[in-house]
C-alpha cells in the first residue's frame, strides 16, 4: 500500500472512530466572534507571562501545527487573516471532549473558545475552555512545498498551496487590490464600467487564434473573445466617452511563464484624447498604485532593480533600435539594409513582409528584453498596426505606443482609427496576408465597419495585461504564480 493510500486509510478510521463517539464530522453551527487578527491585536496589551485575562475570544480556523503532551497540547490555528497558538488542556475542556480532541489531525477545521495568556516564551495564545470540531480533514498537509515537481503541484492543487504558503495568499489579495485600484483611478476620471460580450460572431479584435464553440439553438458557431476592442469602439460610437472593461480574454496558443490562454486585461477608451494622452494617464495610474500596494517607486523584481518614478523614458522604435540595440540609423532608413540585417540576426522573414515588420522583428529581438525600468516605444510601423491611427506627419507609422517593463510587454494603445474606408481598407489588406488556409479563416467585421461609418470621435485606447502587472509589484517569476488557477496539462 502506498503511503498516501495509507495515510488516507488512517485518517478514514480517526472519522469512524469520531463517528462512534458522537462528534460529527461536517458541522454548520459554530459561530466565530473574532477574526484571529482581531484576537492578535486585542492581546497586545497583555504583557509577559500572564494568567488567562480577557474574552472571551472565538475563533475558527484550519489546525496546521499540532503539539501533543498527554494531557494537553498547543495548536496553531490559522484562519483567513492570520495565525494564533491555541493551548488544549484536558482539565479545562473534560475528559469527553479531550478523548474526541486526540482524534483530530492537522488540516482539520475547528472552533475554540477561550481566554488569552502569554506562554513563558511571550507567545500570545487562546487557553481554549471549549473545542469543537468543525471539518475533518481526510488528506494530510504537506510540510512544505519544494522542487520543481512540487512547483506544478502548488499550481495542480492552488488549494493546498494557499493553505500552507501564507505569501502565496498575500501574492492574491495584492492582486485584488491591485485591480481596486485600477477601478478607482478610472471612476475618479469619469470613466464608466462596462461588460461585453465573451462570445463573439467572429474571431476578431487582435491577430491570435481563438477558442471556438457552437451556441445550439442559434445554430451557429461563436469564438471566446480574443479582446474587447471592437465592442468597446461601438460604445464610443454611441455616445460613451470614457468606458473600460476589466476583462478575460482567449487565445489557443502556447504556455509559458508569460502566457496563459485565459488572462485578465483592463482595457479603456477615450473620446477625444490621443495615445500621447494615454501615456500620461498610465504613467500616473501604474506608478500610484506601486506606492499604494509597495510603498515606494522603487522596487526589486527577481534581483533587478526598478525605478517606476516618473517621467518614463519615451522613444520611438527607430530611436530605441539605435539607443538600446546599438544599430545604425542610416541602415534603418534602407530596407534591403535592415532585412539583411534581420537574417543576419537569424530573423525568418515572410517574403511579403515589408520595411516595418522586419523593423519590429528586430525590435522584438534585439530591444525589448533590455528594457527594465519603464519605457514607451511610440511610432510602431502602420504595417503591424491594422487598427491604429496614422501620423499625420509620417503615415508609415501610427500613432501608437507599447510599454515594457522588466523587458516584458505591460501595455499596447493608440488613437484609434475612425475612418471606415481606410478601417476597411487595412482589414482587408490584414485579412489577404494572413490567407485562407488557417483552421479559422479570418472574417471582416462588417458590422464594425458600419458602426465607423455611423460616425465615432477621435479616441485613444489602451490594453493593460494585469497578470503581467501583478507579477512585477507581487514579484512573481511566472504567470501562473498570479493566477489562482492557471491551465495545465492533464494529470497523467
Amino acid at each position: 500500500m502506498s503511503e498516501l493510500n495509507l495515510i488516507l486509510q488512517q485518517r478514514r478510521q480517526k472519522a469512524d472512530e469520531l463517528l462512534a463517539l458522537g462528534t460529527s464530522l461536517f458541522v454548520n453551527d459554530f459561530k466565530p466572534t473574532h477574526r484571529i487578527e482581531e484576537v492578535l491585536r486585542a492581546g497586545k496589551e497583555i504583557v509577559g507571562e500572564t494568567p488567562a485575562t480577557g474574552g472571551p475570544f472565538s475563533v475558527a480556523g484550519r489546525i496546521v501545527g499540532l503539539r501533543n503532551f498527554g494531557k494537553a497540547a498547543f495548536l496553531l490555528v490559522q484562519d483567513e487573516t492570520a495565525r494564533v497558538q491555541v493551548y488544549v488542556k484536558r482539565d479545562l475542556i473534560g475528559p469527553e471532549a479531550y478523548a474526541s480532541f486526540k482524534k483530530w489531525d492537522l488540516g482539520d477545521i475547528a472552533g475554540f473558545t477561550g481566554t488569552l495568556f502569554r506562554t513563558k516564551t511571550d507567545e500570545l495564545t487562546i487557553q481554549a475552555t471549549a473545542i469543537k470540531l468543525i471539518t475533518k480533514s481526510l488528506r494530510t498537509l504537506p510540510e512544505k512545498f519544494h522542487g520543481l515537481t512540487d512547483v506544478e503541484t502548488r499550481y495542480r492543487q492552488r488549494y493546498v498551496d494557499l493553505i500552507v504558503n501564507p505569501e502565496v495568499r498575500d501574492t492574491f489579495r495584492r492582486r485584488v487590490e491591485i485591480i481596486r485600484l485600477m477601478r478607482e483611478f478610472l471612476v475618479n476620471r469619469r470613466f464608466m464600467e462596462v461588460e461585453t460580450p465573451m462570445m463573439h460572431p467572429i474571431a476578431g479584435g487582435a491577430v491570435a487564434r481563438p477558442f471556438m464553440t457552437h451556441h445550439n439553438a442559434l445554430g451557429m458557431d461563436l469564438y471566446l473573445r480574443i479582446a474587447p476592442e471592437l465592442y468597446l469602439k461601438r460604445l464610443l460610437v454611441g455616445g460613451f466617452e470614457r468606458v473600460f472593461e476589466i476583462n478575460r480574454n482567449f487565445r489557443n496558443e502556447g504556455l509559458s511563464t508569460r502566457h496563459n490562454p485565459e488572462f485578465t486585461m483592463l482595457e479603456f477608451y477615450q473620446a477625444f484624447a490621443t495615445y500621447e494622452d494615454l501615456m500620461d494617464l498610465t504613467e500616473e495610474m501604474l506608478s500610484w498604485i506601486a506606492v499604494e500596494v509597495r510603498g515606494s517607486m522603487q522596487i526589486v523584481y527577481q534581483g533587478q532593480e526598478v525605478d517606476l518614478s516618473p517621467p518614463w523614458q519615451r522613444y520611438t522604435m527607430d530611436q530605441a533600435l539605435v539607443a538600446v540595440a546599438g544599430l545604425s540609423a542610416d541602415i534603418l532608413q534602407d530596407p534591403a539594409a535592415t532585412r539583411q540585417l534581420a537574417k543576419d540576426k537569424g530573423i525568418v522573414l515572410d517574403a511579403a513582409a515589408g520595411h516595418g515588420k522586419v523593423k519590429t522583428a528586430l525590435f522584438e529581438l534585439l530591444v525589448e528584453e533590455r528594457l527594465i525600468n519603464p519605457t514607451f516605444v511610440t511610432a510602431y510601423p502602420t504595417e503591424v498596426s491594422p487598427l491604429a491611427r496614422r501620423n499625420e506627419k509620417n503615415p508609415e507609422v501610427t500613432d501608437r505606443f507599447e510599454l515594457f517593463i522588466t523587458g516584458r510587454e505591460i501595455a499596447n494603445a493608440f488613437s484609434e482609427l475612425n475612418d471606415p474606408a481606410d478601417q476597411r481598407q487595412r482589414l482587408e489588406k490584414q485579412i489577404a496576408e494572413r490567407g485562407d488556409d488557417e483552421e479559422i479563416p479570418p472574417v471582416l467585421d462588417e458590422d464594425f465597419l458600419r458602426a465607423l461609418e455611423y460616425g465615432m470621435p477621435p479616441a485613444a485606447g489602451e490594453g493593460i495585461g494585469i497578470d503581467r502587472f501583478v507579477m512585477l509589484l507581487t514579484d512573481s517569476p511566472s504567470i501562473r504564480d498570479v493566477i489562482l488557477f492557471p491551465h495545465l496539462r492533464p494529470e497523467k
